[in-house]
């Protein structure tokens, strides 16, 4: 099983699936996720995402009547630490011309254009689909935990 690697002071960008993997405990991924979450518990990194996070986090545990699982994403994704973009208007043109060279789909495209936003030094997912957006740093997290 390969680790992730994140350097000290990185900005490292989440996509939902990393926060849903790790609020649920996901069996193939808690164990390559935790040490994000021990840095990030650390202050030795940055974890960033859109707010777009927490809309697609809440919407099966909304559907379900989960209201731990709806805790459980609210105290992570609306802590002091977590550092949840905007939506704005210029992230929203800059998803627009990812949405129109890439086949990514609206929210993915809304990810990526915050990501690069900010300036992320990595970027967290399990879609390979974001390879498509030039100068993004990805990071499947399924090849990591297969090499």
């Amino acid at each position: 099983m390969g680790q992730l690697v994140l350097p000290p002071s990185s900005r490292i960008y989440i996509d939902t699936v990393v926060a849903i993997y790790s609020v649920e405990w996901n069996l193939n991924y808690y164990s390559l996720l935790e040490p994000l979450w021990l840095k990030f518990q650390a202050r030795e990194i940055e974890v960033i995402s859109s707010e777009l996070i927490l809309m697609e986090t809440l919407i099966l545990p909304l559907r379900n009547a989960d209201s731990f699982l709806v805790d459980a994403y609210e105290q992570l994704l609306l802590s002091e630490e977590m550092q949840l973009i905007p939506i704005n208007q210029s992230i929203l043109r800059q998803a627009a011309n990812i949405r129109a060279t890439t086949n990514l789909k609206t929210p993915d495209a809304i990810h990526a254009a915050t990501a690069l936003s900010v300036s992320c030094n990595q970027f967290l997912t399990n879609d390979k689909g974001f390879r498509n957006v030039p100068s993004l740093p990805i990071a499947i997290l399924s090849e990591i935990l297969a090499s």
